[in-house]
């Protein structure tokens, strides 16, 4: 009789390979390892298996399955024979099996690599994605017990089964053997099989966001009997919004003889409504959500809302009920928004959802709204509401146990209602995603983030995910280079999301200024200068222009090839009895949208002083900017069967509204006209339109790694390098290489670091310099004294045997003995600027290649710019000349200058080499010596530690709690 795991202490039990997935239909299940537990589980769903399904997995009729069966397929090593189950509720509705076999097909054991995989899924959930998540989470732990190709069988007339190993992405092989499908694939990842991962997974995280924001029924759990309390004011406001499909109100304290409340129907529990509740909004108290949740569960709720407290927020009890609420939530397939959530609102009119606790529903909008704050979420509500914004979509996510801003982004992509996506967050849970995610939606629409905590590094309450170490100006940098537009405040992030979602994006940075003050014109020109935008000269229309006048001008400034944006600036104008009159906002609105409308599709912004209803009349525009053709995979309906996802080729087109004036493309139709009651609002959000247009244009055409990087290095033999120095035992901490150790593994990256040699006494100093040859440089490695020419611990330019002597006396005469100071002798390097460039590796964001110049300023001042790897050629070149300082490399005040070409380089290969190996978790070259003609590596230290885990590359999971 084969062992069972309890029975093989190397096999425990993996409880790592556990994992909650969202699924095709946007529901969720969880994906665990079987056990010696699971027989009567595996006896009731192989009941539920059709004949036919049963005849695909076993080539022959197998109604039942045997005691022997039973045994096989729940006894499992975990190296050798593996089983996985896909479970809701608790029970099986899917399973996948492995067997390591050798060349001959048998049982076989390590060092073999392949295993023959079969999968079945019960025939009520096939279609849902089961077999393809199943295939992602057994590949990876084939991979992790040293498996590296699977093997199957498949009758040709199981479409389904071939169709999931077809679209996998793994390289494979097929032939015809024996009446059946022999396949054969290859499980080491590829660029294909990871962008099938990334496919299935938005559609099926953007499907599930989409049932909860357009359900076709919704039960508000919690309601009470009188008016006022949490759970009556959500019902009020559903009603008051118009929700278009069905309403319930639920409470177990109900009289059995009341049927109806607010005009809805009452009921004490969901068995007793009649049909399936999509969305359960949950507003009781904390004691009683896990039966609440029970009772969705067991009848079949897609989603819930849980607007309880009582969670993470009140410490380390309430962290563990809300672990117990997400397990439980999704042990029975629903996803969470929440606890203690502000709740949700979709203003599509097919929809019309407030299952909030906003009292008055927003305007329906093309800005969609995320935040993690209730506090902040009703703040931007309102200041939304005030500026005459509309919204498509708004979560106010709580405590944010499940639903994530990275869900939202998923959601934000497809949908066909936002053009503008805007998002405050406390964290980035999983910032490899985040940046992954938010650089593919803004390259179809815009995404604004206002993060709070910035220096805190918190996390949600109750989330047990990496924190980043890195500062928050990296943060900001890595943002910036995935398109997002990162703001300081939320005023920020309306003002940026009111131009972003009524106007077109710039085409440039020259903007006209117009209006009646000359004074406001001025400050508005200042604003501009300091934005880093190239203002024209303000035009003054005098305090009597009239709203014609107005008109006459902006339409004059569209027509200006010269222009890309127009800011309009406008106070009260002076009647003819000398005194100021506020005048007819909707006139002077209406003159602008007019202009706006027959003029070429450039971005107008308006600052106003005081002019009554302005803002209100510019907001209501005649013709609001309408979206170009658009994917269908989320229109905004109620929930019916799930729909059939689009293929990942429909990605979103760019709506018409922050669409720039693209080459021949038709001018977009006019939008809402932004207002601002200061210029520096004004000009600030136009200023990041300007720098998102241009990251869109340049992401249009996006970067290369050059391919003489594949000529030049030695990829195997640095792995084989790496091995070595880290040992068959590495330690986790890692360790630090020697300078020669350091040498020699970025030399096979193409990486030559000039060689120092110990000094230890002032003759091995003299020998060395004979080695290298004059003149050379003496320097301490001590590290309280490294890379600190301005203390005295590097002596340059040393022409010959005399004047080392001599430097090496007065070196430890004023900074201490040899033995302190750790004098290396160096040959010069030539003459140009000290840069410094480094990498490493954070726990949550990944691998971070950064630079700046040397020397105490630039760090002081934190001028220091960041990229993630891997870097491209555009990376590369922008880094270089995103940092502050940079004109000291370009020719500063008529210096020469130097070789950027050779520094991008540089910056290519450090960035090739840490992404090509991860145990190489830090490198910091300092300094680099960048000359007019060619560059010097004087100094490099290079840490090795085991890879931490990428959990980006593994397959889908939602995260663990």
């Amino acid at each position: 009789m084969e062992p069972t795991p309890e029975q093989s202490p190397h096999h425990a039990y993996p409880d790592h390979w556990e994992a909650d997935v969202v699924l095709r239909d946007g529901g969720t299940a969880r994906i665990r390892p079987i056990t010696t537990d699971d027989a009567e589980r595996l006896v009731s769903f192989y009941e539920q298996v059709s004949d036919e399904s049963k005849y695909y997995r076993f080539f022959a009729p197998y109604p039942r399955l045997s005691d022997r069966d039973v045994h096989r397929f729940t006894h499992h090593d975990y190296v050798d024979r593996v089983g996985l189950a896909v479970t809701i509720g608790g029970e099986f509705i899917g399973t996948v099996r492995y067997d390591r076999i050798n060349d001959q097909g048998r049982p076989a054991s390590a060092p073999a690599d392949e295993a023959e995989v079969a999968f079945l899924v019960q025939d009520a959930h096939q279609g849902r994605g089961v077999a393809s998540a199943l295939l992602e989470h057994i590949a990876a732990v084939a991979r992790e017990r040293g498996i590296r190709r699977f093997a199957a069988e498949v009758l040709p007339a199981n479409n389904k089964m071939i169709k999931v190993f077809r679209d996998a992405g793994y390289t494979q092989q097929r032939s015809f053997e024996d009446g059946s499908v022999h396949l054969t694939l290859d499980l080491e990842p590829t660029e294909k099989s990871l962008a099938v991962q990334r496919g299935r997974e938005q559609r099926a995280e953007a499907r599930s966001v989409q049932r909860l924001l357009a359900p076709g029924s919704v039960a508000v759990i919690g309601t009470g009997r009188t008016p006022g309390g949490v759970g009556r004011t959500v019902l009020r406001n559903l009603l008051a919004a118009g929700f278009t499909g069905r309403t319930y109100a639920v409470n177990r304290a109900f009289d059995e003889g009341l049927t109806t409340l607010d005009g809805v129907p009452a009921h004490r529990s969901l068995g007793e409504i009649d049909e399936q509740v999509d969305l359960a909004v949950i507003a009781v108290p904390a004691h009683r959500v896990p039966e609440a949740v029970a009772d969705c569960g067991e009848h079949g709720v897609q989603g819930l809302v849980v607007l309880s407290a009582g969670y993470a927020e009140q410490g380390s009890t309430g962290r563990e009920l809300q672990r117990e609420l997400v397990r439980q939530a999704r042990s029975y397939g629903m996803r969470i928004i929440g606890p203690n959530a502000f709740g949700i609102i979709n203003t599509a009119e097919s929809v019309r959802l407030n299952a909030s606790l906003a009292p008055e529903s927003p305007a329906r909008g093309r800005i969609g709204l995320f935040t993690q704050s209730g506090a902040i979420g009703i703040a931007l509500l309102s200041g939304l509401h005030r500026r005459g914004a509309g919204l498509s979509s708004f979560i106010s996510a709580g405590n944010r146990a499940d639903v994530s801003g990275n869900d939202f982004l998923q959601y934000s992509f497809e949908d066909q209602d936002t053009d503008v996506a805007l998002l405050y967050l406390e964290s980035l849970g999983n910032p490899r995603k985040f940046t992954r995610l938010a650089r593919r939606t803004a390259a179809v629409k815009p995404v604004v983030v206002v993060k709070g905590a910035r220096h805190s590094g918190t996390n949600p309450p109750g989330h047990a995910v990496p924190v980043s170490r890195i500062p928050d100006a990296t943060v900001s940098a890595l943002m910036r280079q995935a398109g997002v537009i990162r703001v300081d405040t939320v005023t920020e992030m309306v003002d940026a999301g009111l131009l972003l979602a009524g106007q077109p994006l710039p085409a440039g940075p020259r903007v006209a200024i117009l209006g009646n003050s000359e004074s406001l014109g001025l400050l508005t020109y200042d604003a501009c200068l300091a934005e880093g935008l190239r203002p024209r000269p303000p035009v003054d229309l005098t305090t009597g222009a009239s709203p014609q006048d107005f008109r006459d001008a902006l339409a004059e400034a569209l027509a200006d090839g010269t222009c890309d944006a127009v800011i309009v600036t406008a106070i009260p104008w002076v009647g003819e009895n000398g005194e100021a009159e506020t005048g007819d906002g909707e006139v002077l609105a209406a003159a602008l949208r007019g202009a706006a409308a027959g003029g070429p599709a450039k971005p107008v912004a308006v600052v106003h002083v005081e002019i009554g209803g302005l803002a209100e009349a510019l907001a209501a525009a005649s013709s609001t900017a309408a979206p170009r053709t658009r994917p269908t995979t989320l229109a905004a309906q109620p929930s019916g069967p799930p729909a059939a996802p689009a293929p990942t080729e429909n990605a979103p087109q760019e709506a018409a509204g922050t669409a720039g004036a693209e080459e021949g493309e038709p001018p977009a139709p006019p939008g809402r006209i932004p207002a601002y009651p200061a210029a520096e609002r004004a000009v600030r959000a136009m200023a990041e339109a300007v720098k998102y247009a241009q990251w869109r244009r340049q992401a249009a055409t996006p970067g290369k790694v050059p391919e003489f990087l594949d000529e030049t290095t030695d990829e195997p033999g640095a792995a084989v390098l790496i091995d070595t120095l880290l040992g068959a035992t590495p330690d986790p901490r890692g360790r630090p290489l020697t300078h020669d150790e350091a040498r020699e593994l970025l030399g096979r990256y193409g990486i030559p670091v000039r060689p120092t040699l110990p000094a230890p006494d002032p003759d091995a100093a003299v020998a060395a310099a004979a080695r290298l040859g004059y003149p050379v440089a003496l320097k301490t490695t001590a590290p309280h004294l490294r890379h600190r020419a301005d203390l005295g611990g590097v002596r340059l330019d040393l022409a010959d045997e005399d004047a080392l002597r001599r430097a090496y006396g007065e070196f430890t005469e004023l900074l201490g003995k040899p033995a302190e100071l750790l004098p290396v002798v160096q040959s010069m390097a030539p003459r140009g600027v000290d840069t410094v460039v480094r990498a490493s590796i954070d726990a949550a964001a990944g691998a971070i290649l950064s630079f700046g110049l040397a020397g105490a300023p630039s760090e002081l001042l934190g001028d220091t710019a960041h990229r993630l790897v891997p870097a491209t050629d555009r990376d590369a070149a922008e880094l270089i000349r995103s940092i502050k300082a940079a004109p000291v490399l370009f020719g500063w005040r008529g210096s020469a200058p130097v070789d950027t070409p050779a520094l991008e380089e540089l910056l290519l290969r450090l960035s090739r080499l840490v992404d090509d190996h991860p145990e190489v978790v830090s490198v910091a070259l300092e300094p680099v010596v960048v000359a007019p003609a060619g560059l010097t590596v004087l100094g490099a230290s290079v840490r090795l530690a085991p890879p931490p885990p990428r959990g980006d590359l593994g397959p889908r999971r939602l995260p663990n709690y």
